[in-house]
């Protein structure tokens, strides 16, 4: 099948805050489309509004799939979020409607328009060696462990990202190849059989600082506290992805005592800040389509209420061309 005979899919990709969210319902609105989440603590339908997801009332202006559909004690993997998104990428053409693919996990991008590597099945006891070296030693003394093991895959990981941490560790005991080797020689699954235009949002740093700020208030407004409360009561592993979710470590804190909440809101909002640095250097390394099919909306503004007219316009041309 020639390239231009391949179903058509719109990702919109760009750091928290950045207004990803709202651009694709306006698009889904505007071409008749179907929102797939594509971003890693969305999926957890514990976090509504931790993780930004969209509201009720946002959802009924258009279909959202992906959205809220795991619970917080089970951890997704990016191999299952693969099949899942393609699977509505499918039913989405099925029906006559346009997949706009809309996150900032950029992993997930990448399993969907480059592919998944095919790594062994790790045996159950390097796993559980795994989980018990966490919890005894910590992340950062496991991930130091790791990089005297597997130097390649430890530079790729933060030493307080516990649960990649983890995942690398059992990898390189269980196969006795690091896991940075396993994804370099070989892809499972090629790109998906789609052709994919991309949007990426890039907003300049002071108006992302100032986004992350008002949304840390707005979701302190709208219950965040709250919501961190009756995950805690759940009782899960800290180690779990739900757990590591920004905001739920550091409202944790508050509500042990240990920090007061503006402290906790200093903490977070540091926390995101960071993180929307590191997005933007994965996307500035990491094409989420061809080249020449991603478009950078280099966006002066915090949010989609200040799309100017040239901009709509300019977006709408964009994806005419490629579809």
């Amino acid at each position: 099948m020639g390239d231009q005979q391949l179903p058509f899919a719109l990702l919109i990709a760009g750091p928290t805050a950045s207004g990803k969210s709202a651009l694709a319902l306006a698009l889904a609105e505007r071409l008749r489309g179907v929102v797939i989440n594509a971003d890693s603590m969305q999926l957890y339908r514990e976090l509504r509004i931790l993780t930004a997801r969209p509201t009720p009332e946002e959802e009924a202006r258009a279909p959202h799939r992906l959205y809220g559909v795991r619970p917080a004690a089970e951890a997704a993997s990016v191999a299952w979020w693969r099949g899942a998104a393609l699977a509505e990428m499918e039913a989405a053409q099925a029906a006559g409607l346009l997949p706009i693919l809309c996150g900032g996990t950029g992993l997930y991008f990448h399993a969907l328009t480059v592919g998944l590597a095919e790594i062994p099945p790790v045996p159950a006891e390097a796993r559980a060696e795994a989980r018990r070296l966490l919890a005894e030693l910590g992340p950062a003394a496991l991930h130091a462990r790791l990089a005297a093991e597997d130097p390649e895959t430890a530079a790729r990981l933060r030493p307080s990202d516990s649960q990649r941490i983890a995942r690398a560790f059992e990898v390189w005991r269980g196969t006795g190849r690091g896991l940075a080797a396993w994804q370099r020689e070989g892809r499972a699954t090629g790109p998906a059989p789609w052709r994919f235009a991309a949007l990426l949002l890039d907003p300049p740093r002071p108006a992302l600082r100032a986004a992350i700020a008002a949304r840390w208030e707005a979701m302190l407004a709208a219950g965040a506290l709250e919501e961190v409360r009756a995950l805690l009561a759940l009782g899960l592993d800290p180690a779990l992805p739900a757990m590591r979710a920004h905001g739920v470590p550091e409202l944790a804190a508050h509500l042990a005592g240990r920090i007061s909440l503006e402290e906790a809101g200093r903490r977070a909002v540091l926390a995101m800040g960071q993180y929307t640095k590191r997005q933007a250097t994965w996307f500035r390394h990491h094409p989420l389509a061809a080249p020449t099919d991603t478009h950078t909306i280099h966006a002066r503004f915090a949010g989609l209420e200040q799309f100017s007219e040239s901009h709509w316009q300019q977006i709408l041309r964009f994806i005419d061309g490629r579809r």
